[in-house]
């Protein structure tokens, strides 16, 4: 399959309508991907990025039925992440000398993968490459978001090619940002963003800079999955430039697990109790060991404060909730507040832990959390929602 993007410029890659993890377990994909790839035809012919591996076979003999693969003159690889290069063992051993113009930590990527050595072109920021009529010149992307990345573009057409930055996981048949439902998009934008970027917004911001200065017109940016932006396509970067900015809405997002209802009941009261000192503010309630870590994370990036809530079990806290404080710690979030609560009837140790881990993952600890032994009566149900109150008031 292949559709035609702009001028001679096709897009060779594969709609993944069955995916649902990516990154092994890692990055839930409710509504599939794409693997984008691009054809550039010109004086000479450029394949931009390739394929998940899964799909290599599939992709060469269609890509063999659009072009004769001897043809093709230069292999552009954005990123050696195997969803974008998976398809080139399978090409190379058609056009084993076809160059492969990529940067030097690409290089190492690509042969740590698949121990070849091809005929490897290195690359660095500002290099050209003449292709004809036009040029591809080449920009680094380092951590954007492995050391290896980078951005191409095309002149004459002023595509940029961007690889992991600007895309979202999301399968579709129409090809454009303004063919597609503008609610699922944005929303699979930001959850991508704050996913996988968020560790990186300091570089994402200072490489939306160094892009701008290079002063290049920008009238569709080409990602390597999800829609191709042709429609005012600098809202996706004006957006990341928003999200890159220690991003935050007024919204507080409360994370629990429970074991007999007790933490539950304690982070229905607090939300009650917040509820009525702002009411202005968005709350949200997850149950971490029901919730899909993915969409919670999406949630606490947009949030101002956030709360973690688990009993105390085995003088520890539930699993389910520690491992969205180890997702929450790594993802190094800035700017945002946070508290910890639970139910305990032994030894109670859980607020304790999760204040600490809170901490240690960036949050702003506004107290040293709330603690309910046993089931929650009506008095420490009260003591709940002045909780809530007053972490409202901060």
């Amino acid at each position: 399959m292949h559709f035609s993007v702009k001028g001679n410029v096709s897009w060779v890659g594969k709609i993944d309508w069955e995916l649902r993890k990516f990154h092994g377990e890692e990055y839930s994909t409710h509504r599939g991907s794409t693997y984008n790839s691009y054809l550039v035809r010109d004086g000479k012919t450029v394949l931009i990025d390739t394929v998940w591996s899964p799909f290599a076979v599939e992709f060469v003999e269609n890509l063999a039925k659009e072009i004769d693969l001897a043809k093709i003159d230069f292999v552009v690889a954005n990123h050696a992440e195997s969803d974008h290069s998976g398809g080139l063992p399978e090409l190379m051993r058609r056009i084993p000398d076809t160059p492969i113009y990529c940067t030097a930590n690409a290089v190492k990527s690509l042969k740590g993968l698949y121990h070849q050595d091809w005929n490897f072109r290195t690359v660095k920021t500002g290099d050209r490459l003449n292709i004809g009529s036009k040029e591809l010149i080449f920009i680094e992307a380092p951590m954007l978001h492995w050391p290896d990345s980078m951005f191409c573009y095309l002149t004459g057409d002023n595509i940029l090619f961007s690889n992991d930055a600007f895309g979202q996981h999301l399968a579709s048949e129409l090809l454009f940002n303004d063919l597609v439902d503008q609610s699922e998009l944005f929303q699979e934008c930001i959850k991508y963003y704050a996913n996988i970027l968020t560790p990186f917004s300091a570089l994402v911001d200072r490489k939306i800079k160094e892009v701008v200065a290079f002063g290049l017109p920008v009238d569709m940016i080409c990602p390597s999955h999800g829609v191709i932006w042709r429609d005012n396509p600098l809202q996706i970067v004006t957006r990341y430039a928003a999200w890159a900015a220690d991003y935050q809405e007024n919204q507080v997002t409360i994370i629990y697990d429970t074991m007999w209802d007790g933490t539950r009941k304690m982070a229905e009261s607090i939300a009650k109790g917040i509820h009525e000192a702002d009411d202005d503010v968005t709350i949200k309630l997850f149950n971490a060991a029901r919730s899909d870590k993915n969409d919670i994370i999406t949630e606490v990036f947009k949030s101002k404060a956030v709360l973690v809530g688990s009993p105390t079990i085995n003088r520890g806290i539930l699993s389910a909730v520690a491992g969205i404080l180890e997702e929450m710690r790594g993802l190094g979030f800035k700017n945002k507040k946070a508290a910890a609560f639970g139910a305990y009837g032994w030894s109670g140790e859980s607020v304790a832990m999760i204040t600490e881990r809170l901490r240690a993952g960036g949050f702003h600890l506004v107290n040293e959390g709330l603690r309910v032994f046993w089931n929650p009566d009506g008095q420490a149900l009260a003591d709940c929602v002045s909780f809530g109150r007053d972490l409202a008031s901060k």
